[in-house]
């Protein structure tokens, strides 16, 4: 389930969709059935698919395959946190409407309002395109199986290039397990860190289940 008071980054600013304090007193259990995970859709990233790093040969052949499988995975009353990278562009995002659920989009590099941008710009184009929230912070928590979990887009080190990039943007490694994506196939689980992203989730979202199973694993 998602952290009962929802902190937010120190200094970040309000979030983008709604009154945080109206959510909390509505009470997310009250219209979420199931809570999922998932990063690094890339939709529209026709350069991901001519190097040759993910099964698909078009664009409209990628992006349909991940609706698909997101669509079969989640339901219409569920919540999925999206760990940045959603889309190469602001102009990409189409296909986030026909996605089921309630989506909360905590953005990563390749996403307009992350706050690692000299100037983060276009919430509201995210929010038209069907996110519910959009996090523009580099960190949040949540609990998963009964354990507090930080989320990040970027993980707490390393990367799936030789350089490990936006090392100043990273979440500080304090002991708890972080859900991340950004590496791609890098890894599904280094230390106490958790990929969601799709390259190692079959293209699909993952479940708290699923994800409560890993981190119960982590020394607490």
């Amino acid at each position: 389930m998602l952290d009962a008071d929802l902190r937010q980054a120190t200094g970040a600013g309000p979030v983008a969709g709604g009154n945080s304090d109206d959510l909390l007193r509505a009470g997310w259990e009250a219209f979420t059935v199931a809570i999922f995970w998932t990063a690094d859709l890339h939709f529209g990233h026709r350069g991901l698919l001519e190097r040759g790093y993910r099964p698909w040969s078009t664009v409209e052949e990628h992006d349909g395959a991940l609706v698909d499988n997101w669509n079969a995975t989640v339901g219409a009353d569920d919540t999925v946190w999206v760990l940045g990278d959603v889309a190469m562009s602001a102009s990409k995002l189409g296909p986030v409407a026909g996605l089921n659920g309630r989506k909360i989009l905590l953005c990563g590099n390749h996403d307009a309002p992350w706050p690692g941008h000299a100037k983060p710009r276009q919430h509201q184009r995210y929010l038209a395109a069907g996110f519910a929230e959009i996090r523009d912070t580099f960190t949040a928590w949540a609990t998963v199986g009964g354990r507090e979990v930080e989320m990040s887009h970027l993980p707490y080190e390393g990367d799936h290039t030789a350089e490990e990039r936006y090392v100043e943007h990273r979440p500080a490694d304090e002991g708890l397990p972080l859900l991340h994506g950004h590496v791609h196939g890098a890894w599904r689980v280094r230390g106490r860190q958790i990929n969601v992203g799709v390259d190692v989730n079959d293209y699909r979202p993952v479940s708290e289940e699923m994800l409560a199973g890993l981190v119960e694993r982590m020394n607490p």
